[in-house]
């Protein structure tokens, strides 16, 4: 199994907000792609927590992500249309996100806004987009209704992109953080086996 987040295909924005090595949006998509299906194989799981993209159909998604490698999960993030935080927020309806989730489906990618727990080197590790606590860039905390509740255990998340790698036991699994690519489960493992902690992203790779 693999983990990722915050790809933001097609958002040629998030080059400078996060320093990606990269001169526009189609160069970062194909980059993105090649360093997944380089480390990611056809009989891989993946899973993806949230915000994939800002600007681009459900459709035109589904046909990307249909050209990487694996078995994809969602977990939906607040970029994401198909988040069901939208619903609440009034920006979409219930019909549009079930709309949506069904798009992805139909090419064999599943959307779980739920996720049960992971157990990663003998501890429940919690999957969610959010941190407990923290944001990308200089915003303080949003979402705050939206985020897990910290109940002491492991949480793995993205949302803050190049903020962190890891602070305390909760571990960003954001492309910013780890060289632009997805990370296995296992270098997860040896991080929860190492303790909490405060690592800085690796250095970005395009």
């Amino acid at each position: 199994m693999f983990l990722t987040s915050d790809p933001h295909f097609g958002h040629a924005n998030i080059i400078r907000y996060c320093d990606r090595p990269y001169v526009d949006s189609d160069e970062m998509d194909a980059a993105l792609a090649a360093n997944w299906n380089r480390v990611v194989s056809a009989s891989d799981d993946v899973l993806i927590l949230g915000d994939l993209t800002m600007t681009w159909s459900v459709s035109r998604l589904a046909a990307f992500l249909a050209e990487l490698n694996g078995s994809i999960t969602i977990v939906p993030g607040n970029h994401d249309v198909f988040w069901p935080g939208r619903i609440k927020a009034g920006g979409r309806t219930a019909a549009s996100v079930q709309e949506a989730v069904e798009t992805l489906a139909a090419t064999g990618v599943t959307v779980d806004a739920d996720p049960a727990p992971l157990d990663i080197a003998g501890e429940l590790a919690a999957l969610h987009h959010f941190p407990y606590r923290g944001d990308s860039g200089d915003h303080d905390d949003r979402y705050i209704e939206h985020r897990p509740v910290d109940t002491g255990g492991w949480l793995i998340h993205g949302h803050v992109h190049e903020q962190w790698r890891q602070r305390g036991r909760m571990i960003n699994v954001g492309v910013d953080a780890w060289s632009q690519a997805p990370v296995h489960l296992d270098t997860i493992a040896d991080l929860i086996k190492a303790g909490p902690n405060d690592l800085a992203p690796l250095p970005q790779r395009g």
